[in-house]
């Protein structure tokens, strides 16, 4: 099969043969047909000590199943994220990490959709809004930013602001059900919101605590870092929540699932609609991480095998 890979930090990214991989127990063997491309893994290229594999989001059929494996059977169309060599023709699944394709979604929904969107929806859900509360989304036009948006507004907030880094963004976020859009840039981001979902961090942590409103909630998903002062949240009385997916997918697997459940759901009604940016070959994944790198896409960058 064929497979890409880097060998030293930073790239540059090369197409190899390689064995198809063997499912061990518990595990799923699925030939790839869409591949997400996320910042997590682009970042991680660029600023890993040691080379790592690329693994991320992959949608499917299921060609082989290992022992232990209950839920699926060859044949199946499966999505979910894979931990070992994702960037390929074929890839291996925890069978915990899968979940099924339903009916009247395509294998690039699929990937733009499920793990994105368990994102969107964790961290949406860490920062507990009300009914009526308004919510600011930060990278408002990519794979994440794009859902959390839509799922601000199904879950009934009140008013939803997308903040970008080009204004030529703006309709894009406003296709999305967003009430409003602000410049990262600009001169303060408006009236204050009760929740911030931010995806950017760095430099960008100021503006957006600023964006709060008095006893408002940050919650901090990026892998950008960055520094907020204590004091900062003392005047405001704000709060800052950091939410991982990682380890919602490993320590608490029903709230997972339950949320895997909703996105479905929610897809079905028609209220979330996962928008693919562009779909590059696999031998083009070095342009798929140049389009991430510039923040050039407007939702989700997939790869097609």
């Amino acid at each position: 099969m064929r497979r890409v890979r880097y060998d030293s930090p930073g790239g540059p990214l090369f197409m190899e043969k390689a064995d198809i991989p063997e499912p061990g127990p518990g595990q799923l063997l699925v030939r790839c047909a869409a591949i997400g491309v996320t910042l997590p893994v682009v970042r991680k290229v660029r600023e890993a000590p040691e080379p790592i594999p690329l693994g991320g989001e992959v949608a499917g059929e299921v060609v082989a199943i290992g022992a232990e494996v209950t839920r699926f059977r060859a044949g199946d169309r499966v999505t979910g994220l894979c931990f070992g060599h994702g960037y390929a023709d074929y890839a291996v699944l925890d069978e915990a990490m899968a979940s099924p394709v339903p009916e009247g979604a395509t294998e690039v929904d699929a990937v733009a959709l499920v793990r994105s969107g368990l994102v969107a929806l964790g961290a949406l859900s860490a920062a507990r809004p009300e009914p009526g509360e308004s919510v600011l989304v930060t990278a408002a036009a990519s794979g994440v930013g794009h859902l959390a948006v839509q799922l601000a507004r199904a879950r009934g907030a009140g008013r939803v602001v997308g903040a970008v880094s080009d204004s030529a963004k703006a309709e894009f976020v406003r296709s999305l059900g967003a009430d409003d859009c602000v410049r990262y840039g600009d001169d303060g981001w408006g009236e204050p919101v009760d929740c911030v979902l931010d995806a950017v961090g760095g430099e960008l942590l100021t503006p957006a605590l600023a964006a709060l409103a008095p006893h408002g909630r940050l919650v901090a998903y990026s892998s950008g870092g960055g520094t907020i002062r204590a004091y900062d949240l003392l005047v405001g009385a704000k709060a800052v929540i950091g939410f991982q997916m990682a380890l919602i997918a490993r320590g608490r697997p029903e709230l997972y699932e339950r949320w895997r459940r909703e996105l479905w759901r929610l897809f079905a009604e028609g209220s979330v609609r996962p928008v693919a940016h562009a779909e590059f070959a696999l031998e083009e994944a070095a342009r798929a991480h140049a389009a991430i790198e510039t923040r050039s896409n407007l939702g989700k960058v997939v790869l097609r095998p």
